[in-house]
């Protein structure tokens, strides 16, 4: 007979504490409250009981029987016990499928991915080829992987954290770039990929962002990160005929259908060095299909501006890859193998003021389609903010489970840091700024004609 005032003081005493009307149960308190379950759970199956009626109506809550606690308890699949060696920190950034957050762990400082399942139902598939492709990779200039587990709804991938920063972030910061800088660059970059090449795997996401440095340190080397669309090529089922990459960076035989491998990430590399060297793009278009023609025309433009203190042995490099057919690009073999990236040719003249021109620029052009995208990211993130702690705090929620392209095109959109965040509105209001003033301007001047 005491086992049911037992259990009645553990809800009218309990879990009152743990609840807050207007914010609901937290995850902390769900957690003290779960532990406090766990003791008295084995009486509360034999008897069948559950919290009273009362209680749950008074604190507006439907509380679970404790059979339905166990359960939901065992319900975790088996590697979920490994979450209990982390201490999460913060959100380092968001994705399409999830976030990325800072912890700790046996190992040290860590960075872990955290997938939604919601977000890649049915498409589960992806997880665990970035997982076997994560595993088998050791190589000084790739990610290293350290542990995964999952949860009921979520995937947890642990890797190397590269505290250094992004490529961009890191140029900016340093006060200096030069043609040298990004020739070395790009030679550990191409280190990488003939690495993955030479393994049968395509990593299918070169961009700067993916690009690391793993300290602060000013000869920090760089690793290539997110395998989360990588795969492994085989012959046997032909060439890879699906849409991904990110929009500006993805080769053309992607972006029309036509069959794609290995070439595919040496058209990122040779965008992604164009973008080094000059700030900017070497393709202006907003939508698929105009970037498709503009891809396919073989046209790239150095912009004497911006170019002039370039060398021509890197507009070559440029030029061997970003080839509209995949056969007559540079392989990674060949590319280590120019004379640009032995760094012999490449200047020491100092690139940075032309580049973050170039990059002041293109923000001022891109003003009203950046105020798109951050007002589409905050309602995203508002959408999602409350989908769990795993998934940090609700200013550092995650993106919604996709974004749909033209002609069904799915492109994978990244929400940096909280820096990059910062710098694009701060681009955005001084664009504005500028715009008004201009306004301003042509008023007066009309005024006084």
């Amino acid at each position: 007979m005491w086992v049911l005032p037992l259990i009645r003081l553990i809800s009218i005493q309990v879990l009152p504490s743990f609840y807050q009307p207007t914010k609901g149960i937290s995850p902390k308190s769900t957690r003290l409250f779960t532990a406090s379950i766990e003791a008295f759970v084995n009486i509360a199956l034999d008897l069948r009981l559950t919290v009273a009626p009362a209680v749950a109506k008074d604190y507006a809550v439907t509380v679970m029987g404790f059979s339905d606690i166990l359960e939901r308890l065992q319900a975790q699949p088996e590697s979920y016990s490994k979450k209990a060696q982390y201490k999460f920190g913060q959100t380092l950034g968001a994705g399409t499928y999830g976030v990325v957050r800072e912890a700790v762990g046996p190992t040290g400082k860590v960075a872990i991915k955290i997938i939604l399942k919601k977000t890649i139902k049915g498409h589960e598939s992806m997880v665990y080829e970035e997982l076997k492709i994560l595993q088998k990779l050791h190589h000084p200039h790739i990610i290293k992987f350290v542990d995964w587990f999952e949860a009921r709804d979520k995937f947890f991938i642990v890797t190397q954290l590269a505290t250094g920063g992004e490529v961009f972030e890191r140029i900016y910061t340093q006060g200096k770039f030069t043609e040298k800088d990004a020739s070395q660059l790009i030679r550990q970059v191409l280190d990488a990929v003939n690495y993955l090449h030479q393994n049968k795997i395509v990593h299918r996401d070169l961009k700067p962002e993916n690009l690391l440095f793993v300290t602060k340190d000013p000869d920090s080397p760089v690793v290539v990160a997110d395998f989360g669309i990588a795969k492994t090529l085989d012959w046997q089922d032909g060439p890879l005929h699906t849409l991904v990459g990110s929009f500006g960076y993805t080769a053309p035989e992607i972006l029309n259908r036509l069959g794609h491998g290995k070439p595919a990430d040496m058209w990122s590399i040779g965008v992604i060095t164009y973008n080094l060297l000059s700030g900017y793009s070497p393709f202006q278009s907003d939508n698929l299909q105009d970037l498709l023609e503009e891809c396919l025309s073989g046209s790239i433009v150095f912009h004497e501006r911006y170019w002039k203190d370039v060398s021509d042995d890197a507009k070559d490099f440029i030029m061997s890859l970003i080839v509209p057919e995949p056969h007559k690009r540079l392989t990674s073999e060949q590319a280590l193998e120019h004379i640009w990236i032995s760094g012999l040719t490449a200047s020491e003249h100092d690139l940075l003021p032309d580049i973050s021109r170039a990059m002041e620029a293109r923000a001022k052009l891109k003003h009203a389609i950046l105020a798109v995208t951050l007002k589409k990211r905050i309602a995203a993130l508002k959408e999602t903010e409350s989908d769990s702690d795993d998934m940090g705090d609700a200013e550092d929620g995650v993106p919604s489970s996709g974004v749909e392209r033209r002609d069904g095109a799915v492109f994978r959109e990244v929400v940096l840091g909280a820096v990059r965040d910062k710098r694009a509105k701060d681009d955005l209001a001084a664009a504005e700024e500028q715009e008004l003033e201009e306004a301003r301007s042509r008023s007066r001047s009309r005024g006084r004609s």
